[in-house]
């Protein structure tokens, strides 16, 4: 007997990888909706590492059979640069590409009777040139992302993600302005500005304006936000208005996620990235002399091609040299297309025991911050009943339930090794 498709009345998504991405997945429910698409299964994947690849693919075939008889339509990073890996598994209907997922005609072709014509709706990212502003109304009670800037210019040698986005394209000042006043006048007390590469924001724009000269116009044009935040830049592309708004604009949260990748400059090079370890420590101690307060997440690869003991040795010190607090590790996952994939490989094992002790490196410098925090005053944005984040973007659990999206004034009682108490 045929599965009859499900009769649920909106698309189920299901959304991997980056918050840009859950960003995308709120627009596309909003067009799907817009359409009257019904009885799909939406799922936005990520292929930053071939193991996101292989997890999509799993999380794929679970949705089948938990929704037996729905259309599965697969978008998103790994569908656009693997199309034919996603259209050969049965359980998919459609594949849809990077840019044609933002597109309202898109939904409302596969909103069709007959499901649209198209399998594989795929065309080639590096021939757009425009992002829009899609204007949702955030997700969440307490937090709202604004998507600013797609793609990237760079070409680091590990990295697949320029060829899923495209190039860097930025959305006009304008436009996230009017969004982030939109978001306020709906009670949001803190605006996140992301995107792919977003100290690239403006270089296609008229004059060529930098990512300090827009966190300006926001906080200058939004007066009554309470907060602004950065997601997470290229150090080395920080320009003077942005580190003059870390100097003088107590609503630009004292939080930045910095996009090391490595502490050695042989790695770096071979990277391609553009930057050297002292540059970074430099940024660090520049960062921190103008807002004392501030903290520092980082990306950091653990066992890139030709990493050695030494090598690795030099980001474990980075995390010191840098005052970093939180870490993203990530093991070094090979990328069919990177150059870095025909690089001779670290052993397995060795991969996992260096990102092992990265991250064991990572949780002492997290232990170290919150114990400095206890006694503090801190005004926290509650996420739950019983969840906030400071300032710096430290979690914080209460003792008791409070209103969420709210800025609360409290003290720190203490820590329980990952997050403060209150």
């Amino acid at each position: 007997m045929t599965a009859q498709p499900p009769v649920f009345a909106t698309p189920v998504f299901a959304t991997l990888g980056c918050r840009l991405n859950a960003y995308e997945s709120e627009a596309m429910a909003e067009m799907a909706q817009a359409a009257g698409l019904s009885g799909a299964v939406i799922v936005n994947t990520c292929a930053v590492t071939a193991e996101a690849v292989r997890k999509a693919r799993q999380e794929i075939r679970r949705l089948a059979r938990e929704n037996p008889g729905a259309p599965i339509i697969v978008t998103g990073c790994a569908a656009q640069t693997e199309p034919e890996t996603f259209a050969a598994m049965p359980e998919v209907a459609r594949v849809v590409g990077n840019h044609e997922k933002m597109q309202p005609a898109t939904w409302s072709s596969l909103a069709a009777p007959d499901y649209g014509t198209e399998r594989v709706m795929v065309d080639d990212i590096m021939s757009v040139r425009e992002t829009a502003g899609h204007l949702i109304d955030g997700f969440g009670r307490h937090r709202a992302y604004v998507q600013v800037q797609n793609g990237c210019d760079h070409r680091c040698t590990f990295c697949i993600i320029p060829f899923g986005r495209g190039n860097s394209r930025s959305v006009p000042a304008g436009v996230v302005v009017d969004q982030i006043k939109r978001l306020r006048d709906r009670g949001f007390n803190e605006v996140v500005l992301t995107g792919v590469d977003l100290t690239s924001w403006g270089a296609d724009l008229p004059g060529a304006p930098r990512l300090g000269n827009l966190v300006r116009r926001i906080l200058g044009m939004v007066p009554d936000l309470p907060r602004l935040r950065i997601s997470s830049i290229d150090s080395i592309e920080a320009d003077p208005d942005l580190m003059e708004a870390i100097a003088t604009e107590p609503r630009l949260m004292p939080h930045l996620h910095l996009s090391l990748q490595h502490g050695d400059d042989l790695i770096l090079k071979r990277m391609k990235r553009r930057h050297l370890r002292d540059d970074a420590i430099r940024f660090c101690e520049d960062a921190r002399r103008l807002r004392p307060d501030i903290v520092f997440g980082a990306d950091i690869i653990a066992g890139f091609p030709t990493e050695t003991e030494a090598h690795f040795e030099n980001s474990v010190r980075l995390v010191r040299d840098c005052g970093l607090t939180f870490l993203h590790v990530f093991p070094y996952s090979a990328r069919q297309g990177t150059p870095a994939a025909r690089m001779p490989r670290v052993p397995g094992p060795a991969i996992k025991d260096r990102a092992a002790r990265l991250r064991a490196v990572g949780r002492d410098a997290l232990h170290a911050h919150l114990q400095a925090q206890v006694g503090a005053r801190h005004a926290v944005l509650t996420e739950g009943p019983r969840l906030g984040r400071t300032a710096q973007f430290t979690e914080v659990a209460f003792d008791r339930d409070m209103p969420e999206g709210s800025l609360l004034d409290v003290t720190i009682t203490g820590h329980d090794g990952t997050r403060l108490t209150a």
